[in-house]
C-alpha cells in the first residue's frame, strides 16, 4: 500500500467540518489535515476538553476518515512578522487585540505553544491508537519573518541585518519548540516565501538558528520551491530526517505573456499575464514522480496531503481529480532487491 492521502482543509474553511468531512470522503480522501481556523480545529478547546477531541474523532470516524496533522499557519504567520492591517484579516479578534504589534506577536506565540498541547490531546484520543502514535504528531504552520521585506532590498541588506532576523526567529520559537518537545509533537514549517525559510539555503539557516532542535522540521511543499528555481527534489534529500509532513500541491511557471516576473507584478492569482501560478495537482510543472522516489529514499512514510489551489477550476472537480491522481502516483518502497532472485539461495 501507498501512503494515506489526506486533504488540507485550509482552503475549505467556508464549509463546516460536518459538511466537509462527507464531501472529502466522496472526493476520495482517506483523511483530513485539519486547519486551525473555521470550525475545523479549535486549539483552545482541544487543549482543554477531552470531549471535544473525542467528538471530533467520532465525526471523522463516522465518515471513514483519519488525521495525522493539524495546521496553524495563520497564527504562525504573526509570530515573527512585522505586523500590519493585513494580519487583522486572518487573526481572531482576541488574537489581534488592539493591534499593537508586539502584543499580537506574543499572543500568537502563546497560541502556537498551546497548539502542541492541543495536538497531543487530540492524537492521544485517536481511535485504535493503543498508546502509540501511528505517525508522529505534527503541527504544520508558518513562522512569519522580520526580514522578508529585505529580500532583494535596496538600500542593500547586510548579512548582519539578516542575522538579526534569524536571531529574532530563534528567540521567539525557542520556547515554542520546548513546548512542542514537552508535548512530544513536531513543528513543521511550510517553507514558503514570506517565511523565515523560503528555499534550501534559508531553511539551513533556520535550522542553525534553533541549534538543530529536534522538534523543528518541515512540511514539504514543492509548489513554493519550483517557480523560484529551487531544486525541490534536492530539498527532500537535504532535509530528509526533518520532513515531518508532506503537501502535494502543484504550480506552473513560464506560462505568462512576459509582462510579469517571479515577484508577481502586484496582480491577483489567475491573471493570465503571471509568470507562475498554482495549479490543480497533476496539471502543473512539478514532477511528482521524482518526489515520490525521493520521499521513499529518505524513509518518509507519512501522509500525502493535497493542498488544493487553482483559481481556474471548480474545487470539487479539482479535489476529486487530485485524490485519484495522488493514489495512482504513490507506491510503497520495495522490501527486497529487485535482482535478489538471481542468487540461487533465494530461488
Amino acid at each position: 500500500m501507498g501512503r494515506a492521502v489526506t486533504l488540507f482543509t485550509g482552503q475549505w474553511a467556508d464549509l463546516s467540518i460536518k459538511d466537509l468531512a462527507p464531501l472529502a470522503k466522496k472526493m476520495g480522501y482517506d483523511g483530513l489535515e485539519l486547519a486551525c481556523w473555521g470550525d475545523h480545529f479549535d486549539v483552545d478547546q482541544a487543549a482543554g476538553s477531552a470531549k471535544y477531541c473525542k467528538d471530533l474523532w467520532d465525526l471523522l470516524d463516522s465518515h471513514g476518515l483519519t488525521c495525522f496533522a493539524i495546521s496553524n499557519h495563520l497564527v504562525g504567520q504573526a509570530i515573527c512578522d512585522l505586523i500590519d492591517e493585513r494580519h487583522k484579516a486572518i487573526l481572531s479578534p482576541a488574537m489581534w487585540g488592539n493591534g499593537e504589534p508586539e502584543g499580537v506577536r506574543q499572543r500568537a506565540a502563546k497560541n502556537m505553544a498551546l497548539a502542541a498541547k492541543a495536538a497531543r490531546n487530540f492524537f492521544n484520543a485517536k481511535p485504535g491508537r493503543k498508546g502509540k502514535d501511528d505517525f508522529p504528531a505534527v503541527v504544520n504552520g508558518f513562522t512569519g519573518s522580520s526580514i522578508w521585506h529585505a529580500n532583494y532590498a535596496f538600500p542593500p541588506t547586510s548579512q548582519a541585518f539578516l542575522e538579526k532576523g534569524y536571531a529574532d526567529f530563534a528567540k521567539r520559537f525557542g520556547p515554542i519548540l520546548e513546548a512542542f518537545d514537552k508535548a512530544n509533537v513536531n513543528f513543521a514549517l511550510e517553507v514558503h516565501p514570506t517565511e523565515i525559510a523560503f528555499d534550501i539555503a534559508s531553511a539551513q539557516c533556520a535550522v542553525e538558528a534553533v541549534k538543530g532542535h529536534k522538534r523543528f522540521g518541515f512540511n514539504y511543499d514543492p509548489s513554493h520551491l519550483g517557480y523560484q528555481g529551487v531544486d525541490y527534489v534536492k530539498f527532500i534529500r537535504t532535509f530528509g530526517d526533518r520532513i515531518f509532513h508532506s503537501h502535494v500541491k502543484d504550480a506552473w511557471w513560464g506560462h505568462g505573456n512576459g509582462d510579469i516576473g517571479v515577484f508577481g507584478g502586484h496582480v491577483d492569482f489567475g491573471d493570465a499575464r503571471r509568470y507562475w501560478d498554482f495549479r490543480s495537482v497533476g496539471r502543473g510543472d512539478i514532477n511528482f514522480e521524482d518526489i515520490i522516489v525521493a520521499l521513499n529514499d529518505v524513509g518518509y512514510r507519512g501522509p500525502l496531503s493535497v493542498e488544493w489551489e487553482d483559481g481556474r477550476m471548480d474545487r470539487v472537480h479539482g479535489g476529486t481529480e487530485a485524490a485519484a491522481f495522488v493514489k495512482k502516483l504513490d507506491f510503497a518502497p520495495s522490501k527486497v532487491a529487485f535482482d535478489s532472485a538471481f542468487d540461487k539461495k533465494n530461488q
